[in-house]
């Protein structure tokens, strides 16, 4: 019951808050805001990297750290404070679903004195309560990837539309015939989860030769979209594939794949760009995944929340790369941080 009062004066908080800040700010679609710039493009247009005021540090907060996605944000964090010398502490949710004790964690780190905030909401909702008093502390707030909070004036992360886009296309050209798919979904309402979703399923269905047969949620979680995606191939033996909003549901589903005796017939692909998804592809049992490259994340969403201490004006949204990986293109994607840098720097060049 007390949870029940907790969440219903958080969800009443950030109404109140949302309608404070809408008069001045646009809801944020961070797919397509036009106010944005490419992450190779930061220094061109900027500069190189500003001196800073003395003793400025970051404090940065994010999901959960039992998901490797955000751990590698972490370390993309740390690799870019080390460079410019700027501490950063980092902390996380106990788990994907622990939006209070999130909120928490965020509203401690703004009354500490750090001078910006990164944020990786664990809903669109559940951290607005901090946006006022960020606000009011002069702290700029950075949300970073994944869920979006409508009211936040900077986001960095990828077109997370195009996350599911980049997979139906690989149906497209891979499987001429069509078919029928499956979506297993993240946390419901989530905007990634949800855009990723539709990307993928307006996308394959214009195609014209493949049918949706079933979109359900798996929760960002391996076991429950283990057991979603079983009972999807017992419904529907004649599958030809899947597609899962995160690379833990996907391993989850390649498992179910498995234990049907279907591996050689269906097709999983899943999204992050994990350790254990390249493991999986290169072993022949994952597909594919598109990877999202949260380590230069970090770097990147740090580098722009610094420039915004410096007094730079960035524009609302500071696009980060992605890349469909299979096993034909794993060993590009996967080498020492530069290696990875350069060839996405290549593909920004490109317009891969």
């Amino acid at each position: 019951m007390k949870f029940l009062l907790a969440t219903a004066a958080a969800a009443l908080m950030a109404l109140s808050i949302g309608s404070a800040f809408s008069a001045d700010l646009a809801p944020l679609n961070s797919d397509t805001e036009k106010d944005r710039i490419d992450w190779s493009q930061l220094e061109a247009k900027f500069g190189a990297f500003p001196k800073l005021p003395d003793g400025t540090k970051a404090g940065a907060v994010s999901k959960t750290l039992t998901n490797e996605y955000w751990r590698s944000l972490g370390e993309g964090y740390k690799s870019f404070g080390d460079r410019v010398a700027v501490p950063v502490v980092y902390q996380a949710a106990q788990s994907e679903g622990d939006q209070l004790g999130q909120l928490t964690i965020a509203e401690g780190l703004v009354t500490q004195g750090y001078n910006v905030l990164l944020v990786s909401p664990q809903t669109d909702s559940n951290l607005q309560p901090i946006m006022e008093q960020a606000k009011a502390a002069n702290v700029p707030v950075v949300n970073v990837n994944d869920a979006v909070i409508p009211q936040a004036e900077h986001y960095v992360g990828n077109v997370q539309r195009d996350n599911g886009v980049r997979v139906a296309k690989w149906f497209i050209k891979n499987r001429p015939d069509g078919g029928k798919v499956a979506i297993v979904e993240g946390q419901a309402g989530v905007y990634a989860a949800v855009q990723r979703t539709d990307g993928f399923k307006t996308t394959i269905t214009e195609a014209g030769k493949f049918e949706v047969v079933a979109s359900v949620p798996g929760n960002w979680d391996r076991q429950t979209s283990y057991d979603a995606a079983t009972n999807i191939l017992q419904q529907h033996p004649d599958l030809i594939g899947f597609y899962a909003n995160n690379d833990g549901m996907a391993l989850g589903i390649v498992e179910a794949v498995k234990a049907a005796g279907l591996q050689d017939k269906v097709a999983v692909f899943g999204t992050d760009g994990i350790s254990d998804a390249y493991a999986s592809i290169r072993a022949g049992e994952l597909t594919g995944t598109v990877d999202s490259f949260p380590v230069l994340t970090g770097e990147v969403a740090l580098e722009s929340a610094l420039r915004l201490v410096a007094g730079q004006k960035l524009p609302r949204v500071v696009a980060t790369p992605q890349a469909l990986i299979t096993k034909d293109n794993a060993d590009r994607y996967s080498g020492a941080g530069d290696a990875v840098r350069k060839a996405l720097l290549e593909d920004a060049a490109t317009g891969n």
